[in-house]
């Protein structure tokens, strides 16, 4: 077999997604009808407070959401693949790797303390019936070259002994390797410097343009999303409740908890102190609403259609957001502007400035 056949981009729909954990308290929702689809050879960026529903989603793209969680409704459909969600035993082992790479949200994690990556990394190709082993190797030593690295010393050496930087570059090594062409990056600067945040970020454009992937990255930060994505969702409660453009989304924000999100920057230039903290707190797991939008008890716009009635979609050129207001300015004025918070440009007063876009929530 080898090592790095050529494949396309894959392109990936996902449709009414929802997935439920099981708790004292019966099922809860961790994430709830989502339609997302990621364009193939683009980047998309998810972007979100802790909690959101970030992370469950990534791993139901690899159908790999854990007990007391299951996938309860939707598909997720991979263009070579078919419904991830359907995949069962062996065919789903093989997917994970060969055609969908992830990469975890803290590197360490998934590597083992007990063996060097180049153990590991034959590991992976023994699981996955690779023949030219040796192929692999250099394929391995080649990308982390392409990374900055000395590909023989990382293989010869256990974590420890790599820095952060360069355990997360072994991860998106590990996840490339075999030739995927579906990567997904969870969380893939955090607990990095600014620095090495910034390498990471220049690695992941680089890789995803020369070897023509489909990416997605998980994060809590806007500036990585402005710095690399094509497309952004912003979820909140389990929802994703404003996606499109990433320049369109952040330089011109229709739903209020993106606009939140933005006013929560501090600026670079003029008044620090304008911003502003997004009040009150997410919903957890057991205090997302059962009916109405999820945002209400946060959002300065709340109506009262709000506390009952799921927000619909409202269309806004390229982008679509799920908001009541959205759609009654939309009425009244037959386009989908409400009162709102400065783009990207206004509030930072630069693009995609690396390490000062976190998302924050005020704690009542």
């Amino acid at each position: 077999m080898s090592v790095t056949p050529e494949k396309k981009a894959p392109g990936v729909r996902v449709s009414g997604l929802s997935v439920v954990y099981r708790t004292s308290a019966g099922e809860l929702p961790a994430i709830s009808g989502i339609d997302l689809d990621l364009v193939p050879g683009t980047i998309t960026g998810v972007v979100g407070e802790s909690g959101s529903g970030k992370s469950t989603l990534a791993l139901s793209l690899l159908n790999a959401v854990q007990p007391p969680g299951r996938i309860s409704a939707g598909s997720v459909e991979i263009d070579g693949l078919g419904d991830v969600v359907k995949l069962r035993g062996e065919e789903l082992r093989k997917a994970r790797g060969r055609h969908i790479g992830y990469v975890f949200q803290a590197a360490q994690n998934s590597l083992n303390p007990l063996k060097t990556v180049g153990k590991q990394l034959l590991d992976l190709g023994r699981s996955h019936d690779v023949a030219d082993l040796r192929g692999l190797v250099r394929e391995a030593k080649d990308l982390l070259g392409r990374m900055g690295m000395d590909g023989a010393r990382v293989l010869d050496s256990h974590q420890h002994e790599l820095s952060g930087g360069m355990r997360q570059r072994v991860g998106i090594m590990l996840a490339l390797v075999l030739n995927a062409h579906l990567v997904v990056l969870d969380e893939p600067t955090t607990a990095l410097d600014m620095i090495t945040q910034a390498t990471i970020l220049r690695i992941v454009r680089e890789v995803h343009e020369e070897r023509g992937l489909t990416t997605l990255v998980i994060t809590h930060d806007l500036g990585v999303v402005a710095e690399v994505a094509d497309r952004l969702a912003v979820m909140y409660g389990g929802q994703v409740v404003e996606q499109g453009p990433t320049m369109e989304v952040l330089g011109a924000p229709r739903h209020p908890y993106t606009q939140g999100l933005l006013r929560a920057i501090p600026r670079l230039v003029g008044d620090i102190d304008e911003a502003t903290a997004l009040p009150g707190r997410p919903p957890t797991l057991g205090t997302i609403p059962e009916r109405g939008c999820v945002f209400r008890d946060r959002c300065v716009l709340r109506m009262d259609v709000c506390e009952t009635e799921k927000p619909p979609v409202v269309s806004l050129g390229a982008s679509i957001a799920l908001c009541h207001a959205v759609e009654a300015a939309a009425d009244r004025d037959g386009r989908a502007d409400i009162p709102r918070a400065g783009g990207l440009q206004e509030v930072v007063g630069a693009q995609g400035a690396t390490g000062v876009h976190e998302v924050r929530g005020e704690q009542p």
